[in-house]
């Protein structure tokens, strides 16, 4: 684009034609770039099938089972303690929850009530059974 210069005050709309038609074949002469070649096939492992459920699998393998502040406040209240083998039978019927596509469970282990959010694998709240008997915001009940 050297000597084009364009300031369409100056300029008559001939000779503004004139011009922009010159930069459009400059821009128009200048060779595409093509995109870089990259090793991933379209027929990839890892994505095959459904990617919703490939990435809903990956997010479940690396989110480990964790406990709201406000969860563990109420295991220290109450004076809950989950023993390996509850903690494992709670996994398990985080599992089982969203197998059926629950998103807000009530998990009962032995005599200990949570209420647990599926897919953040969070538990929100804990308490023994027969201390409060209502729960709300669930859509689902697992028992293990």
């Amino acid at each position: 684009m050297d000597g084009i210069t364009f300031n369409p005050l100056r300029e008559n709309r001939a000779e503004r034609v004139e011009k922009v038609g010159a930069i459009n074949q400059i821009v128009s002469a200048s060779p595409a770039k093509k995109p870089a070649a990259t090793n991933q096939s379209a027929e990839s492992p890892q994505f095959q099938g459904n990617f919703q459920q490939a990435l809903e699998n990956a997010i479940n393998r690396q989110t480990p089972l964790h406990f709201s502040k406000h969860a563990n406040m109420r295991l220290n209240d109450r004076q809950i303690t989950l023993t390996g083998d509850q903690m494992n039978r709670l996994e398990n019927g985080l599992s089982q929850a969203n197998a059926k596509g629950i998103r807000d469970s009530l998990v009962l282990v032995d005599d200990v009530a949570l209420v647990v959010n599926v897919k953040s694998k969070t538990v929100i709240t804990a308490l023994e059974r027969g201390q409060n008997n209502v729960f709300s915001n669930i859509d689902g009940a697992v028992i293990v």
